[in-house]
């Protein structure tokens, strides 16, 4: 199936190119916890796609030996080299005019680096955006979502589900026919008008960078007790939110949404070596999240990334009501008090 995005068409070489994308972060409802093979996951994953919290990439690309140069926000930033050199070795087989060339690249967030908001899926999105472009460039065609979310997958995993979409699902589903392993799929859909306009608010409880890395803890499921059974899990799971999405059924949303971010956590502090993610500060906000949904019938739900941090899910329509509960009892568990208001968006752009 990989063979589908090797580059069939003749390529024009030009002396220089230039393009800038945004990509965003996207949250995982249905989590994927656990990989194999070539940045392939254990199990299906469905997320909403943020609007605010995105990556900005500026690309420029000289003809000449093939080589790169990696800056954030105009400073060099050689940590971030390994990654972006793993992913032109990856990427070099569908897309071989890149060895033609020197590339510079300079990256922004608009949200924390590291800090469990999925910084390198709104980057590796953004970067394959690019990438794209210049192959629609170079071979005078029109870019592709599903290359562009199968190279993206190839920098990290769940840069795929940042391109395109509002929902998007990505990871073999028992029950679902265009579900694929190879590249995110857009499932905007399914989404029932109370789901269309959904916000979600980050509490910042911890900024700074995570104890372990995303790709650390997927490889710790390798061999986990509970992996088999976590897996079959979370296909069950993605059916009943699918369900949830298309009949606008909040109770079984929020239930299914708030089990997966804490089965998620369960992983890692069932691993080996294991891990606690979550700060007291985070367990005192999904404690008053749960007795405000309780004493006011507002379908406030929370979800968890691989971080402190917490995501507040909500209709749009109770968004001057949670905030006044951010403002009133929740900022105090935040970093300095911040926050990030953000909503469902569309995935990756031209800028």
């Amino acid at each position: 199936m990989e063979e589908q995005f090797q580059l069939r068409e003749s390529v024009d070489f030009l002396d220089q190119m230039e393009t800038r994308w945004q990509a965003p972060s996207n949250i995982a409802l249905v989590k994927y916890w656990g990989k194999h093979g070539m940045q392939l996951p254990a199990n299906p994953s469905l997320s909403f796609t943020l609007k605010e919290c995105h990556t900005v990439t500026s690309l420029k690309a000289i003809k000449g030996d093939h080589g790169f140069s990696i800056s954030y926000d105009g400073r060099k930033k050689p940590e971030f080299a390994p990654k972006i050199k793993d992913y032109f070795l990856r990427i070099k087989n569908y897309c071989p005019w890149i060895t033609q060339y020197q590339f510079k690249i300079d990256t922004v967030n608009t949200f924390p680096h590291s800090s469990g908001i999925a910084s390198s899926a709104s980057s590796m999105a953004a970067l394959s955006a690019c990438i794209m472009d210049f192959e629609s460039m170079l071979t005078g065609t029109t870019v592709s979502a599903d290359k562009t979310s199968f190279l993206a997958r190839l920098g990290s995993g769940s840069a795929c589900r940042s391109i395109k979409g509002s929902a998007v699902l990505w990871g073999k589903h028992i029950k679902t026919v265009d579900s694929t392993d190879l590249y995110g799929v857009d499932k905007t859909e399914l989404l029932h008008p109370v789901f269309q306009n959904f916000q979600d608010t980050i509490l910042l409880v911890d900024k700074g960078e995570k104890v372990v890395s995303s790709s650390v803890g997927h490889d710790l499921m390798n061999g986990h007790a509970f992996a088999k059974a976590r897996f079959e899990q979370a296909h069950e799971n993605l059916e009943m939110l699918k369900n949830a999405l298309q009949e606008g059924d909040l109770d079984t949303f929020i239930r299914i949404t708030e089990s997966e971010a804490l089965t998620l956590h369960a992983m890692m502090m069932t691993s080996h070596p294991y891990f606690i993610l979550m700060k007291p500060k985070t367990l005192s906000i999904i404690e008053q999240v749960w007795a405000f949904r309780k004493e006011t019938g507002i379908p406030l739900c929370f979800t968890l990334d691989a971080g402190a941090n917490v995501h507040l899910l909500y209709p749009r329509e109770h968004k001057e009501i949670v905030e006044e509960l951010i403002n009133n009892k929740l900022a105090q568990y935040c970093q300095n008090s911040q926050y990030i208001c953000d909503y469902i968006g569309t995935g990756a752009s031209k800028c």
